[in-house]
C-alpha cells in the first residue's frame, strides 16, 4: 500500500528549550552526540563569544595569554575568558563561532550568539559583525548579557548608561546590516517583591524599550567562587534560592518591561537558568528545575518564551554532563539529564507541528527556523514492533527526521539512516500508524541570497523522490536454538 504524503508546518512551543553548548566552564560539543543523548533538537544553540580588539593580548583567549597570572576569581582577567569571536574586521568566517554555528543550523535549531563586547570599539566593528551574521537566518545576538552587573570587563571600561547606550547603538546597526538578527537585553531584574523597577532601570529604560527580546539570567543555586573555592556550608561564594523566589522574581521582571514599553508585549526568555550542584548536590539540581517547569506548566498567564539551560557539559556541577577531568572529550552523565529528557518531551516543551494538505512530488521545502518551517510527512503502518526500520535517500539532502519521538539528522553525504533507536525505549505494542516527519535545514548552515527575496529569512529545498523505508519484522535469519 501506498503511504499517504501530507505538508506539516513546524511552529513555536508553548514555551522554548535552547541549550548552552560551551562557555568559560566547558567546551563545545557537537551537535550530532546532543542529538544523540537527547533524542531531539533544541529551538537555540546558546554559543558565548567576547570581542576585544583593542586589547595587546587579542585575539588569545584571555585565560592563555595570562596563564602566570595569579587570578582568584573568574573574571579577573583583562577580558572576559570566552572563547574569542574571529569574526569583525578582517575576520577569519572559517574560524569560530562561524564552523558551530553552521553546525546548528544543519541540525534544525537557531543560533543564539552570546557576545561580550568591549564598548570602545568604534562603529566600523559593529557593522563587520553585523555582516558576519547576516547570513545566519534567524539568529539571535545576546549582547553584553548581565549588563547591570560588575564582574564583565566592559561594566569596568564603561558607565551603566554607556553600556545601555552602546547596545542601542548596535542594535540600530545591526537592524540597518542584518535584518535577520533580533536583539536580545539581558538586563536587570526586580529582586524582590518590595522592589518597583528593575536594576538600573533609569539608565536602561530605552535600551528596554529598542530590544527585540527581553531576558534575565537567573540561577536557583549558584557557586560563582567556582573554580577558586569549594562550596562548603558558612561560605560566602555561593547561594541557593527557593524555586519559586526565583519564578516570581523573572515574572515581575516580565511585568516591569511591558510598562517601560506602554504596555507592548515583547518576547520573554531566561538566558541562564540551572540549578547549580555544588551547591545543592546532584539529586536537588534536578528537581529544582522539573518543580520550576511545573511552575511555568501551571500558570496562565505564558510570560515566558523560553529558557535556555545553562549548560550541556561542564567543567563544574551546571551540566547534563560533568567533563571528564581526564579527557574533556568525554561526558559523565548527571541526573538531572534524565529530568531533562523528561521536561524537553514534555508537549509544553515540544514545537507545534500541524498537518496540511495533500503533497505532490517535486515538492519545495521551506526553512524559515526551528519555529517556522514547513515540511513533509509521511504515513506509515507498523504491522507490529519492528527489527529493522531504515530510510534510504537517493538525493543529497540535508534533513532532519521525526519518527515515534526521536529525531533523527541525515548529511547530504549519508544515503541511509536507522530509525531503530525511535522503538528501543518507545516499542509497539501492535498495528500502529506512525508518521515520519522531513524537515529540510540550509545544507550550508547558511542562507543564500539565490532563493529569493527573503532569503535571509528563508532557505529552499526541493524533494524529488520519497526515501525508500524498508521495515521488517523478524531476524533476517531466523534463530535455531527455538
Amino acid at each position: 500500500m501506498e503511504n499517504k504524503v501530507y505538508r506539516i508546518h513546524m511552529g513555536a512551543a508553548q514555551c522554548a528549550v535552547d541549550l548552552g553548548d560551551g562557555s568559560e566552564r566547558g567546551e563545545y560539543v557537537d551537535q550530532d552526540y546532543i542529538l544523540t543523548r537527547l533524542g531531539r533538537p533544541h529551538r537555540a544553540i546558546n554559543l558565548m563569544y567576547c570581542y576585544y580588539p583593542l586589547d595587546k593580548e587579542w585575539p588569545q583567549r584571555i585565560s592563555e595569554a595570562c596563564k602566570d597570572k595569579q587570578v582568584s576569581f573568574a573574571w579577573d582577567y583583562p577580558y572576559d575568558d570566552y572563547f574569542t569571536y574571529k569574526g569583525g574586521i578582517n575576520g577569519d568566517l572559517s574560524d569560530e563561532p562561524f564552523k558551530y554555528m553552521r553546525e546548528i543550523r544543519r541540525h534544525g535549531q537557531d543560533v543564539i550568539l552570546t557576545l561580550t563586547i568591549d564598548p570602545n570599539v568604534p562603529d566600523e566593528h559593529l557593522v563587520a559583525i553585523a555582516k558576519d551574521v547576516s547570513t545566519f537566518g534567524r539568529i539571535q545576538m545576546r549582547i553584553n548579557h548581565e549588563c547591570t552587573g560588575n564582574w564583565f570587563s566592559f561594566n569596568k571600561r564603561a558607565t551603566y548608561q554607556q553600556i545601555a547606550d552602546f547596545y542601542v547603538r548596535f542594535h540600530k546597526i545591526i537592524k540597518e546590516y542584518a535584518p535577520n538578527v533580533s536583539t536580545i537585553l539581558c538586563a536587570g531584574s526586580i529582586e524582590g517583591p518590595d522592589f518597583k523597577h528593575i536594576e538600573k532601570e533609569e539608565e536602561f529604560t530605552e535600551a528596554v524599550r529598542t530590544t527585540d527580546v527581553w531576558s534575565i539570567d537567573k540561577y536557583m543555586s549558584l557557586h560563582w567562587g567556582w573554580p577558586y573555592d569549594i562550596a562548603e556550608r558558612g561560605g560566602k561564594s555561593h547561594n541557593r534560592l527557593a524555586v519559586k523566589e526565583v519564578y516570581d522574581m523573572a515574572k515581575r521582571s516580565h511585568k516591569r518591561f511591558t510598562e517601560l514599553c506602554d504596555g507592548t508585549v515583547k518576547p520573554m526568555v531566561l538566558s541562564e537558568l540551572n540549578s547549580d550542584g555544588d551547591v545543592t548536590g546532584a539529586y536537588e539540581q534536578a528537581e529544582m528545575l522539573k518543580l520550576f517547569c511545573d511552575m511555568l506548566k501551571a500558570d496562565n498567564d505564558r510570560w515566558l518564551t523560553g529558557f535556555t539551560l545553562y549548560q550541556f557539559r561542564d567543567r563544574g556541577r551546571l551540566g547534563l554532563e560533568i567533563e571528564d577531568p581526564n579527557n574533556k572529550n568525554v561526558g559523565i552523565e548527571q541526573p538531572i539529564m534524565k529530568t531533562y529528557k523528561e521536561i524537553i518531551n514534555d508537549e509544553f516543551f515540544l514545537p507545534e507541528i500541524k498537518q496540511g494538505e495533500k503533497a505532490e512530488l517535486p515538492v519545495k521545502l521551506r526553512w524559515g527556523g526551528s519555529e517556522d518551517a514547513e515540511g513533509l510527512a509521511i504515513k506509515i503502518k507498523f504491522e507490529k514492533d519492528p527489527v529493522f526500520c531504515e530510510v534510504t535517500f537517493e538525493e543529497n539532502l540535508n534533513l532532519m527526521l521525526e519518527i515515534n519521538g526521536r529525531w533523527f539528522y541525515k548529511s547530504p553525504n549519508v544515503k541511509t539512516i536507522d530509525l531503530m533507536s525511535a522503538f528501543y525505549n518507545n516499542r509497539l505494542s501492535g498495528e500502529t500508524e506512525l508518521t515520519l516527519k522531513i524537515l529540510a535545514p540550509p545544507a550550508s548552515g547558511e542562507n543564500d541570497p539565490a532563493d529569493g527575496d527573503d532569503w535571509r529569512t528563508n532557505s529552499y529545498t526541493t524533494i524529488n523522490k520519497l526515501p525508500d523505508i524498508r521495515i521488517r519484522y523478524e531476524a533476517t535469519e531466523l534463530s535455531k536454538d527455538r
